[in-house]
């Protein structure tokens, strides 16, 4: 059995602790897709080239806890807006999704153009402030300094480069069904989410 679960969405909007608890409902596999960027981007840093970076990077590298720093974050963010690295990370991400026993995949393009035919497409979203707390709280146990109005800044820039670039830009999907968590707990979004895939098994 093939069963794919797209959700996207913006930075700290929530949609990968959606996307896990989701997977590990409904016994499906999970892939971050961010972190495919992530690991480019981190490579990038070190000087690599980026398509170079995409075509020889490796499951084992995602599990770097580095790839979480903000640094990363912001070049994970400039190396997706090229289409060559999004085309060397394409098939992987689409091998994945349709692997039997049901996938989980979360990023910023999953539903629109990785998995068009997915069979349940979620675009979480919350607000720029609601968001950046949460990111700030994230990046404190990395970077203790960092203030809150840098992550609020750094988080706009990274979603103007992302629904802005012409590449697979970070927009819904025409049947994604929107789920707003500015005020939703944890609990609440997560069966918001279940209840709506379980609409389309």
């Amino acid at each position: 059995m093939t069963f794919t679960v797209a959700i996207d969405g913006p930075a700290a909007s929530g949609k990968g602790t959606i996307a896990r608890a989701v997977a590990a409902h409904f016994g499906f596999a999970h892939l971050d897709t961010g972190l495919l960027y992530r690991g480019v981007g981190f490579r990038v840093m070190q000087g690599e080239d980026p398509l170079n970076a995409a075509e020889n990077l490796v499951a084992e590298e995602l599990k770097n806890p580095e790839l979480r720093g903000a640094a990363v974050s912001q070049w994970a963010s400039k190396v997706a807006v090229l289409p060559e690295v999004r085309a060397a990370l394409l098939d992987f991400q689409r091998a994945f999704a349709r692997r039997l026993g049901g996938a989980v995949l979360d990023g910023r393009d999953i539903g629109t153009v990785i998995c068009p035919a997915a069979e349940a497409k979620l675009f979480v979203t919350a607000s720029d402030a609601t968001r950046a707390r949460r990111r700030h709280k994230e990046l404190l146990d990395h970077d203790p300094d960092i203030t809150f109005d840098t992550v609020l800044s750094d988080l706009r820039e990274r979603d103007r480069r992302d629904s802005e670039r012409s590449a697979a830009p970070l927009v819904p999907a025409d049947d994604a069904i929107l789920i707003d968590t500015s005020d939703m707990s944890i609990d609440a979004a997560v069966a918001a989410a279940i209840a709506a895939i379980a609409n389309r098994q």
